[in-house]
């Protein structure tokens, strides 16, 4: 069965990257050990908002601002008062940082979540200033899935023409294959430009 040289992928594969890093993402910056509540302890702890008004776009700074100053007040109350007034003010900020990703705030998520490999390698390569376990991690995962949907097109050829079933198998997994391709390229050629920017202008 011959295709076309020139296979028209329909409709975009940026969701291939989203798919497979929106859930574990959202649970790490939802999470009670999460980055933004390392913000939100770090700003209460020293009296200055800033490490945690960095996490949210500028239209909301206002509102995490006046819930950063109202923790502050209630947390001299007393230990008591002081819990709930660090948890009430980590709610905000996790609910202004999530407003701004444009995603659902569904409530903080425990510590201590399997997040799998990649989130964790991630933060250790930023704090470690080596991405080398990043790149091994990436490396592996392509080629596996690379190498599996190849296989699985390579060896389902179909032989006879007339064998529409198996060619239509074949097809789709053909188009398996090229968007795996094309959503990967995609997504490692995203520039950086864009978002450096606007994370300037929100700090």
């Amino acid at each position: 069965m011959t295709l076309p040289k020139h296979f028209r992928i329909a409709g975009a594969l940026a969701g291939l990257s989203l798919a497979v890093l929106a859930t574990p993402a959202a649970a790490h910056c939802d999470a009670i050990d999460g980055p933004v509540a390392a913000a939100a302890q770090a700003a209460l702890a020293s009296g200055d908002p800033s490490p945690a008004l960095i996490w949210v776009k500028p239209e909301r700074e206002a509102e995490a601002r006046a819930a950063f100053t109202r923790s502050l007040s209630v947390r001299r109350l007393g230990p008591e008062a002081r819990t709930l007034a660090d948890r009430a003010f980590l709610e905000t900020l996790v609910r202004l940082h999530r407003q701004g990703e444009g995603a659902p705030y569904t409530g903080l998520a425990p510590a201590g979540q399997d997040l799998g490999p990649a989130i964790p390698i991630a933060d250790a390569a930023v704090a470690s200033g080596s991405q080398a376990e990043v790149e091994a991690l990436l490396a592996n995962a392509v080629n596996r899935g690379l190498a599996a949907r190849f296989t699985a097109l390579r060896d389902h050829r179909p032989r006879d023409p007339a064998d529409l079933a198996g060619g239509r198998a074949y097809v789709e997994r053909y188009v398996s294959y090229l968007h795996y391709v094309e959503g990967l390229h995609r997504a490692a050629s995203e520039g950086v430009a864009a978002p450096a920017r606007a994370t300037a202008e929100d700090h």
